[in-house]
């Protein structure tokens, strides 16, 4: 594992922040919408859009950009979040988030929204649009990557176990499916013994590192909130790229709600409005009146 400069490091940590506040803040505006997944996905997705991603806000539909899909399309607001923290669109539009006239659906939605390269919602669907995305890629002759988020609870669909059996057949190394394991989904079995929070974990007692390598994918494994591993697993995709014939799996180990202390590691942040005290407390702990450089 290679060390990545402190203050890359730092300026991700920063926007992360930013991000996992105007989550709480706009869904406490809007009065709708999930906190857990965004917060769990927040590291992985900034990670992306302010060091991995070869994108231009300015051009949202450069045909040589590379590709990014939030499969659980309903963390849209953590998406959204980092879009505009990027430059897509004015910070300010996320007080629009929900809205009937909005771009900021609560489902992400290609038509509406800059930066958004796949409309998601139902759940299972993405990994396949992303494998479409990376064929024609191939097809093409360009050279863009295709970068899908998942969740765990998500992944119980059958659909995304095909795209997962049929990737490795057509050589997609220009695609990277991440999983966001968070343990917790909005349902589910009261905990059992080898579970982490207060709900039985989707695919927690799965070796999903197994089964991904048996259907002939690179994988990965990583703590999700670790800029060092998460930056390194990145370079280690841009490594294999055009060169190894697999796809990757990176299974990103992260908690649900993570960088607040009251949604943190509990299925009942799945979704919920925070109160005005919630809030001030949000607002302390992710040292949002401490910020110090700009962000984009």
């Amino acid at each position: 594992m290679t060390r990545n400069d402190a203050r890359d490091v730092e300026h991700l940590e920063t926007v992360a922040r930013e991000g996992r506040w105007r989550v709480l803040e706009t869904v406490a505006t809007s009065k709708a919408g999930h906190i857990g997944g965004p917060m769990s996905a927040m590291d992985l997705m900034v990670a992306l859009y302010f060091h991995q991603l070869r994108i231009d806000p300015s051009t949202p539909q450069d045909p040589d950009r590379d590709r990014f899909i939030l499969s659980k399309g309903h963390s849209a607001i953590g998406l959204y979040s980092v879009l505009a923290l990027r430059g897509y669109f004015p910070v300010e539009e996320l007080a629009t988030f929900d809205h009937g006239d909005s771009r900021l659906q609560g489902h992400p939605d290609m038509k509406l929204t800059p930066g958004v390269d796949s409309s998601t919602g139902s759940l299972g669907q993405g990994l396949s649009a992303g494998s479409g995305m990376a064929i024609a890629a191939k097809m093409q002759g360009k050279d863009f990557h295709t970068w899908v988020v998942l969740g765990d609870g998500e992944i119980e669909e059958g659909m995304v176990w095909e795209t997962v059996i049929h990737a490795p057949r057509y050589g997609l190394d220009n695609l990277t499916a991440i999983i966001d394991l968070n343990g917790l989904q909005q349902y589910g079995w009261p905990a059992g013994e080898h579970d982490r929070y207060d709900r039985s974990e989707p695919m927690g007692h799965v070796n999903l590192p197994a089964v991904f390598r048996g259907f002939g994918w690179n994988v990965i494994e990583i703590n999700g909130h670790d800029y060092d591993e998460i930056l390194d697993a990145y370079a280690e995709v841009d490594a294999a790229r055009g060169t190894t014939g697999k796809p990757t799996a990176i299974i990103a180990h992260t908690v649900k709600g993570n960088g607040v202390s009251f949604t943190r590691a509990t299925f009942k942040w799945h979704n919920g409005v925070p109160t005005d005290e919630q809030l001030d407390t949000a607002r302390a702990e992710l040292l949002i009146d401490q910020k110090t450089e700009a962000l984009a």
